[in-house]
């Protein structure tokens, strides 16, 4: 992003800090946006908690991906006081019914390149991380990971996507039927692209935030979005991924009709 960030600059003769997000922080890159994509998971998750009349503090969480997203928020939820009873990576997959100790595990993740041979836990096969006894499940990986083949065995009460698309469509309807609440991804992971438009909002003025300020905002915004496409669905009577697609449609329809008909 650097070099993008350079050579638009050079072709322009001037520096254009703007013209791309995800920069080092020494060239007009945002603090917090590393963990950006998990922390707005944190503040949905939190969210969905109160829906559902549950606490996270407590909750048995599983992780299926360990990458920057799945790595932190496992962390994140760690920190909350969740417990996080199964994680996995490329190579394995991880349970301890007592909770997985996260900040040995990204200790041994980084040492290693891989959570395999993690002291005091069992090791399972990475997909058995979406069918774990669990009350909150957070698919962090690779999409289309909860289809038709596995979706009836998923135990969680509430899912959110940080992963893109981890969720078939016929999954869809067999987790609503089941009275699983699912956070879809276009909010779950909005996180990130958030924080990225930040950046540009800071590398516009050339007036940059603290990391708490950042937090603080993203948090306001992740908030709103979730009452707005909970509030949504419950209107319309259907499930969190219809309603942010109402929700999105509509604004699109409404600027479209107030902005006039020219030509």
């Amino acid at each position: 992003m650097a070099w993008i960030m350079d050579t638009l600059s050079m072709v322009r003769g001037h520096t254009e800090l703007g013209v791309v997000t995800g920069k080092p922080i020494s060239l007009g890159g945002s603090l917090g946006r590393n963990e950006a994509t998990a922390r707005g998971c944190l503040y949905a998750l939190r969210e969905a908690c109160n829906v559902k009349g549950m606490s996270l503090k407590g909750s048995r969480v599983s992780v299926h991906g360990f990458g920057n997203a799945g790595a932190n928020i496992a962390r994140l939820v760690a920190a909350d006081g969740a417990r996080v009873v199964a994680i996995c990576d490329s190579k394995a997959g991880l349970y301890a019914e007592g909770g997985i100790d996260i900040q040995e595990a990204l200790r041994h993740k980084a040492k290693t390149s891989s959570l395999t041979g993690l002291a005091g836990v069992k090791e399972i096969p990475r997909d058995d991380v979406l069918t774990v006894d669990c009350d909150i499940l957070l698919p962090s990986a690779l999409e289309n990971a909860i289809t038709l083949a596995n979706v009836g065995q998923v135990k969680a009460r509430i899912i959110a996507e940080l992963a893109n698309g981890p969720t078939t469509p016929g999954s869809d309807r067999v987790l609503a039927d089941k009275g699983v609440f699912l956070v879809p991804d276009i909010l779950a992971n909005a996180g990130g692209v958030t924080v990225s438009y930040y950046e540009w909002v800071q590398d516009q003025y050339s007036f940059f935030w603290s990391e708490s300020h950042i937090n603080e905002t993203l948090e306001q915004a992740m908030r709103t979005a979730f009452r707005g496409v909970h509030d949504t669905a419950h209107r319309y009577n259907t499930d969190m991924r219809t309603g942010a697609y109402i929700l999105a449609v509509d604004r699109v329809a409404e600027a479209t009709r107030v902005r006039g008909i020219f030509p």
